[in-house]
């Protein structure tokens, strides 16, 4: 299966989580063998050579490619979660969403300046959930970071709110 062909295991759903939406599942996609497979070929390819030591993973799509990314990778993963989810000490950070503000946290301890770090998740739309998490990587003082995801819907222009001394990369675009 080649990368382009992902995009036919990608389900619509027409007004989800709301009427107007028409949301990229992107379960049908992990539930083929064969496309979880080039996916995950794929999302290796991209950081085999980069000297990645973690991979943070956004709550909650973005861990299933971020563990994949970080075993092909043999390196650490990551969780960034919702408040309250993570056990020890953290490090918060809050922004706005089209509905209202959330807030994203990783451990204090998961990111030192030793590490070279890929921020992944599922889908890149607006990017307000990816740009929280990317400041607060940086706030670790990170060698390097690197932003991935899956799809990119580029109609929003995602990537115009994500850090401009990152590099980004989507495997699909739509």
């Amino acid at each position: 299966m080649k990368i382009e062909d992902l995009k036919t295991t990608i389900r619509d759903v027409v007004d989800f989580p709301s009427k107007g939406i028409v949301f990229k599942d992107l379960t049908t996609l992990i539930k083929d063998g064969e496309a979880l497979h080039t996916m995950s070929e794929a999302l290796k390819e991209l950081y085999a050579d980069k000297g990645v030591t973690k991979v943070v993973g956004i709550e909650s799509r973005g861990f299933i490619g971020g563990s994949i990314l970080a075993y092909e990778l043999g390196c650490g993963f990551v969780p960034a979660r919702k408040p309250g989810k993570l056990p020890a000490v953290t490090i918060k950070k809050s922004y706005a969403k089209e509905y209202g503000v959330d807030t994203i946290e990783l451990h204090s301890d998961a990111i030192n300046e030793n590490d070279v770090v890929v921020l992944h998740d599922d889908l890149l739309a607006t990017g307000g959930t990816m740009a929280a998490a990317c400041e607060l990587v940086k706030s670790m003082n990170p060698k390097k970071i690197y932003i991935n995801f899956v799809v990119e819907l580029e109609a929003l222009h995602g990537r115009d709110n994500l850090p401009k001394d990152c590099e980004v990369s989507s495997l699909l675009k739509f």
